[in-house]
């Protein structure tokens, strides 16, 4: 710094090998923290997210989870299917979802379901992207298909379906109702060959 004596003092050092080698390093630390460290771009608003994509062809029924004929029982989720419109001129890529399910009128989430619904394969501006399936992790359980119509805990579910994109908040896409189709074919008993006739007594 010029006129600064404590500055001059030391430009006059004599370098040595160890001397010339702290620049470098200095240099380095800097040159490094620009290649690794490049300024942070904001994180998308509310209000940018829902100018860049629109929920489209929504979707909801409720799916099997796990079937077992004996014992019998049967788990039914809720679920959620829907395609992303990239409404911006950009393309659309690294959109997150979250899918939050609840009964009606319940202050507890029955389940959830996250999901890395768009990665890096783009969607175009004005395209639609494939269709994105999301199903709770808990649902209600009953022994068959014919066991639901009077099951008490098959109560209707509100769906709450979140976007999220490159450390954005959770913006709320919308909310929907999700219908009673069941997206299930219970299997057909097994009939007892000649072979095994009698063998359900024997045991």
């Amino acid at each position: 710094v010029p006129g600064n004596g404590k500055a001059d003092m030391k430009r006059e050092v004599p370098m040595t090998s160890r001397n010339r080698a702290v620049p470098c390093v200095v240099l380095l630390a800097v040159w490094s923290g620009l290649l690794f460290f490049p300024s942070c771009t904001p994180a998308p608003t509310e209000a940018q997210i829902k100018a860049s994509l629109e929920i489209r062809d929504v979707e909801t029924k409720w799916v099997s989870k796990e079937y077992r004929s004996w014992p019998q029982k049967l788990v039914l989720v809720p679920s959620i299917s829907f395609r992303v419109k990239n409404i911006s001129d950009k393309p659309l890529t690294y959109v997150n979802f979250n899918a939050i399910f609840k009964f009606k009128d319940d202050q507890e989430n029955l389940g959830d379901c996250f999901l890395a619904g768009i990665r890096g394969t783009p969607v175009p501006p004005g395209e639609m992207s494939p269709v994105i399936d999301m199903a709770s992790n808990f649902g209600v359980e009953g022994k068959t298909l014919a066991s639901f119509e009077n099951n008490p805990m098959w109560k209707p579910v509100v769906i709450k379906l979140f976007a999220q994109s490159r450390g954005s908040d959770h913006i709320l896409m919308g909310t929907y109702a999700c219908s009673k189709k069941i997206d299930f074919v219970e299997p057909e008993p097994e009939k007892a060959g000649p072979d095994t006739e009698g063998q359900g007594d024997a045991q």
